[in-house]
């Protein structure tokens, strides 16, 4: 396909995993349009990209947690681009007493997780159709496959992006989209993000993952039409023999240890 005149939208693209995917699409030779939150040296990164890569980037700084946000960048995107590719990739956890959660706190992991996931699908799809051959990669997580304690909304916003993906998946067969859903692990995004998983102990460590490898990863696979991919498949065959009363505990008991810690 010729993608000259075509771009990738990536989300959350300014550091880790986003970053990542943006960099290897860049290698491949396709163009990229970086979403990402305000603050985050995002027009460096895409300046960077462009020149290391020789292709051409855009970006976009935003609050994707506000819906009127992202009718607005889906707007200037239709508007402006074609579109072969989107990777929803943007996300919040968070490690937090439920008690103690602000509802803002509740709202905004299921606004940016769910709500700007399907929005963002939802009105670049018409664009994505008119492309000879369209993918879309929406980022879960191994989290998807057990509620947690501590975390209790995070890990059932990924239930719900995993459902949504296979559901989108069976929809779309026929057409030129392709859709696929990955559930990585843990990830060495950044210093605080090592250091928090790190004190879950050895389980921790253990599933921690390096994002370039994975984004790596995920768009051979994507390309390849694999419409679930799974990074790290001892991880989750572990997640899906364990029963509910083995792995609820186990996992809760090692995010209490990250908040003790």
């Amino acid at each position: 396909m010729n993608t000259g005149e075509s771009f990738a939208v990536v989300t959350g693209a300014s550091q880790g995993l986003g970053k990542a995917f943006a960099e290897y699409l860049a290698k491949k030779k396709i163009n990229v349009i970086l979403i990402s939150l305000p603050g985050q040296n995002l027009k460096q990164l895409s300046e960077e990209i462009a020149e290391i890569y020789h292709v051409k980037t855009h970006y976009y700084e935003v609050d994707l947690s506000v819906n009127e946000n992202v009718l607005k960048l889906t707007e200037w995107l239709n508007n402006s681009f074609h579109i072969h590719i989107l990777i929803n990739n943007a996300g919040l956890g968070g490690t937090k007493k439920f008690m103690e959660a602000s509802p803002q706190y509740i709202n905004t992991i299921l606004q940016v997780n769910v709500a700007a996931t399907s929005l963002m699908t939802h009105q670049l799809l018409p664009n994505l159709l008119k492309q000879p051959q369209s993918y879309i990669l929406n980022v879960s997580s191994m989290a998807a496959f057990s509620p947690i304690g501590y975390k209790t909304v995070y890990p059932a916003s990924k239930t719900f992006i995993h459902s949504f993906s296979r559901g989108l998946h069976e929809e779309l067969k026929n057409t030129n989209v392709f859709v696929s859903v990955v559930n990585p692990g843990a990830m060495k995004t950044n210093q605080d993000v090592c250091d928090r998983i790190e004190k879950q102990g050895f389980l921790g460590k253990l599933t921690l993952l390096d994002p370039d490898r994975v984004a790596g990863y995920c768009i051979d696979q994507l390309f390849k039409k694999d419409s679930v991919i799974m990074v790290n498949p001892v991880s989750w065959l572990v997640m899906k023999i364990l029963p509910i009363w083995i792995k609820l505990p186990l996992m809760t008991n090692a995010i209490k240890k990250e908040i003790e810690a």
